[in-house]
């Protein structure tokens, strides 16, 4: 007798990650159910894919698109450059809402997407997962709350695992990365905030949906905990994007620049709505950060197949393919351009 195929809801799946996970759930013989405020290309998800359209903040909608789900996957986010009212509501509320779904119609797993911004800007590396919660702006904040509601709901007896990625990247990844594919392609200076001897580690896409997938499907006892996620090989900033500047070949350099005048810069473009780069982006560049991942490795088996290099040389690949469709294009998320501002006077300096 045949198995049942498995039915998961992804919220936020119209977003880069949610593409992907959908993707990931097709390839494993399962069967994603996308939940998102945007509109998707049906073409671009697997043929079973069911969509719906809503608001993870409202609950009618969310209840309705969780029926008959086996498990849900609460990857829906309002990035950084949406307004701190969006952000705090819809991290906040929207896990609020996932969780008393899942109670309500009996789900008895529900990941939560949250992002490595729980931790600040903290002095010691690797940063593990009982170190010290810091957020840095809404975003950061907004997810160590939906975290304490996630906590809370272990303590009723329900599974939720939490994954705290690193920034990932990967085919189909757009948004503050584009600004750099640009420059790129057109063999600009690439400036760096400060020598760029700082180790920042990145994430593939692939690598976080079999975390992720993992994380779903493991007994309870060793999911329902939190982890961080990171890329295992990883250098330097300058080295990991000289990689890519060698990979493209357009006479691209790194161009080091001093942090302690650059950043002022960057802060005050951002306050004046001129730079798409807002804090978390330019307060962390010049600084180490990375995190453990020996407990999903320990826990969950889970390894990563791509370094810092291969993930940023995987994403400029698909954005050559395409770049020039995506012209014009601008939003908030990362599966579009971002809108340079004033950046895109200074690189026709460099």
């Amino acid at each position: 007798m045949e198995s049942r195929q498995k039915t998961y809801l992804i919220t936020g799946g119209a977003g880069f990650l949610g593409y992907h996970l959908a993707k990931g759930v097709a390839a494993r013989g399962g069967r994603a159910v996308i939940f998102d405020i945007a509109e998707i290309d049906p073409k671009e998800y697997p043929p079973d894919t069911i969509y719906i359209q809503g608001d993870v903040r409202d609950l009618a909608a969310l209840r309705q698109a969780a029926a008959g789900v086996e498990l849900i996957i609460h990857a829906a986010a309002a990035l950084p450059l949406c307004s701190a009212e969006d952000i705090r509501s819809t991290t906040v509320a929207g896990t609020r809402n996932v969780l008393a779904v899942a109670k309500e119609l009996k789900i008895p797993r529900a990941v939560f997407i949250s992002s490595t911004a729980v931790y600040g800007v903290p002095k010691k590396h690797p940063i593990e997962e009982d170190d010290p919660r810091v957020g840095v702006g809404p975003y950061g904040e907004s997810k160590i709350a939906a975290e304490k509601l996630c906590e809370a709901a272990r303590q009723e007896g329900f599974c939720v695992p939490i994954i705290r990625p690193k920034t990932f990247i990967g085919t189909g990844r757009l948004g503050v990365f584009q600004i750099l594919f640009d420059w790129v392609r057109e063999g600009r200076h690439i400036p760096i905030i400060g020598r760029g001897e700082n180790r920042y580690q990145l994430l593939e896409v692939t690598d976080l949906v079999e975390a992720i997938l993992l994380a779903s499907e493991a007994p309870a006892e060793r999911a329902n905990d939190t982890f961080n996620v990171g890329a295992k090989e990883f250098g330097t900033v300058k080295d990991d994007v000289k990689a890519l500047c060698q990979f493209a070949r357009a006479g691209s350099r790194v161009l080091p620049t001093p942090a302690w005048l650059v950043k002022p810069i960057l802060g005050l473009l951002h306050a004046l709505k001129l730079s798409p780069l807002y804090k978390w982006v330019y307060a962390t560049a010049d600084r180490d950060s990375f995190v453990a991942t020996e407990k999903i490795e320990h826990a969950l088996g889970w390894r990563p197949r791509f370094s810092n290099a291969e993930g940023l040389i995987n994403a400029y690949h698909w954005y050559l393919d395409h770049w020039q469709e995506l012209a014009g294009q601008s939003g908030v998320t990362h599966r579009v351009a971002w809108k340079q501002g004033a950046l895109g006077l200074i690189r026709r300096f460099l």
